[in-house]
C-alpha cells in the first residue's frame, strides 16, 4: 500500500510531503491512515474541495478554476486565493471545457433553455418575469440597477441598487420580488439575457432554491428590459 511506503521513505528521513507527491498520494489521506489529525490547513483545503466539487458539478463541468474562484469569491464569499484553487482542482483532477484559441464567443453560454420564445404577451400575473441590470452615471460615480418586470402588469416588482455589477445585485433584485409576490413554485419564468450575473452558479441555484423556472433567450431576442429599469432610475 502506498501509504506504507510513505511511512518507510519518512523512517529514512524522507519529508513526507516529498513522498507523497512521489507517489501520488495527498498529505491529509496519508494523516488519516495514521491516525493523526489534520491541520487546519488540511481541514480548509477539504472544505474549499467540496465547495469547488459542488461549484464543478452544477457548472455541467464547464467550469476551470478562473470561474470557479469567482463564483467562490464573490458568490459564496469564500476569501481563498485564486492559485489556491488551482492547485485544489488540479490535485483533484478537475478541469472545465476548454475552447480552442483563435476562436473568441463574445456572448456567455446559456446556463438555461429559452422558454419564452419572444412570446412576451401574458394574460395573468406572476406567469413572466423578465429582469436585467443598467448602468446610471451620478455625480459620485456609476450606479447599477438590477430590476424584475412582471409582463402582465409591466411593473417594475423588485429592484436592487449597488455600485458593481455582480451576482449579489441580480440575486437582491430576485429575492425582492420573490418576498413582495410569493409565487407559486414552478409556476413562474424569470427570463433574462446572457450576463455573467444570470449565468453563474450562485445565480441559478438561488433560482431553483425560489421555485423559479429559469430562461434564457438568444442573443438579441431578450426582452428590452433595459428600457424599463431607465424608467425606476431615470437617467
Amino acid at each position: 500500500m502506498k501509504y506504507s511506503l510513505v511511512r518507510e521513505l519518512a523512517d529514512y528521513d524522507i519529508p513526507v510531503a516529498v513522498a507523497c507527491r512521489v507517489l501520488g498520494v495527498s498529505r491529509s489521506g496519508y494523516k488519516d491512515w495514521l491516525g493523526w489529525p489534520a491541520s487546519i490547513r488540511e481541514q480548509r483545503n477539504t472544505e474549499l474541495l467540496k465547495l469547488i466539487r459542488t461549484v464543478h458539478a452544477e457548472s455541467r463541468l464547464s467550469y476551470g478554476a478562473p470561474r470557479v474562484h469567482a463564483e467562490l469569491t464573490l458568490g459564496l464569499s469564500e476569501r481563498v486565493n485564486r492559485k489556491r484553487v488551482e492547485r485544489l482542482m488540479r490535485e483533484a483532477g478537475i478541469q472545465g471545457i476548454y475552447r480552442r484559441k483563435g476562436r473568441r464567443n463574445p456572448v456567455n453560454e446559456p446556463t438555461e433553455e429559452d422558454l419564452v420564445q419572444r412570446a412576451f404577451d401574458i394574460q395573468a400575473p406572476d406567469r413572466l418575469w423578465v429582469t436585467d441590470i443598467t448602468e446610471h452615471p451620478t455625480a459620485e460615480g456609476k450606479l447599477y440597477c438590477a430590476a424584475v418586470l412582471d409582463c402582465f402588469s409591466r411593473r417594475i416588482i423588485g429592484h436592487s441598487i449597488d455600485i458593481r455589477q455582480t451576482t449579489t445585485l441580480v440575486v437582491d433584485a430576485m429575492a425582492a420580488s420573490v418576498a413582495r409576490r410569493k409565487p407559486l413554485a414552478n409556476s413562474t419564468i424569470l427570463h433574462s439575457d446572457h450576463g455573467t450575473q444570470f449565468t453563474s452558479w450562485t445565480f441559478g441555484k438561488r433560482l431553483r432554491d425560489t421555485g423559479l423556472l429559469g430562461s434564457m433567450g438568444t442573443v438579441g431576442d431578450c426582452f428590452d428590459c433595459e428600457t424599463v429599469v431607465r424608467r425606476l432610475v431615470p437617467v
